[in-house]
């Protein structure tokens, strides 16, 4: 098993598929890692689809989508449920970042954040444009979250 990846680290590249809500339609294809190097990259592990504290963070998120992206930073919501369940959080909630499947948990597992039960722990990595952890937050219990104003922070670090 790989090491979970220090503030510092290059983290290794990884393709799941995922979703995007895009008015009416949600546009499914694969996203990968390399591809968001040369901009910062937000990743937001969360627990599960339509349940209270992960529909308050992704919300919160999608909410704050402007003042991350004016940040130059793409986000993406993870979880290990399937793009169905994604598409139908989606569009229930009008959520506006790609939302990407880790069913089997291996990128949960590579980041260090897998977890029995809950299927993995709620996380936050905040990637650079040349893929270097820059900041995390990891819960032990899952029922908080940074807010988009620290993630705003966070990322306005980077081009201090």
């Amino acid at each position: 098993m790989a090491h979970a990846p220090k503030i510092g680290d290059t983290v290794r590249d990884f393709r799941l598929p995922g979703g995007h809500l895009d008015g009416e339609t949600f546009h499914r294809r694969d996203y990968t890692l390399s591809e968001q190097r040369g901009k910062p990259l937000v990743l937001a592990f969360y627990p599960g689809d339509d349940t209270p504290v992960c529909t308050a963070q992704l919300c919160s998120y999608s909410d704050g989508l402007d003042a991350l992206q004016s940040a130059g930073a793409t986000v993406w919501g993870i979880s290990p449920q399937g793009l169905d369940s994604h598409e139908h959080f989606a569009r229930d909630r009008n959520l506006r970042m790609p939302l990407l499947s880790d069913h089997g948990r291996r990128v949960a597992k590579s980041f260090g954040i897998a977890a029995p039960l809950i299927g993995l722990r709620r996380a936050v990595f905040i990637l650079t444009g040349a893929g270097r952890l820059h900041w995390k937050h990891v819960t032990a219990v899952g029922a908080t979250y940074p807010p988009a104003t620290i993630l705003a922070a966070q990322l306005a670090e980077l081009t201090a």
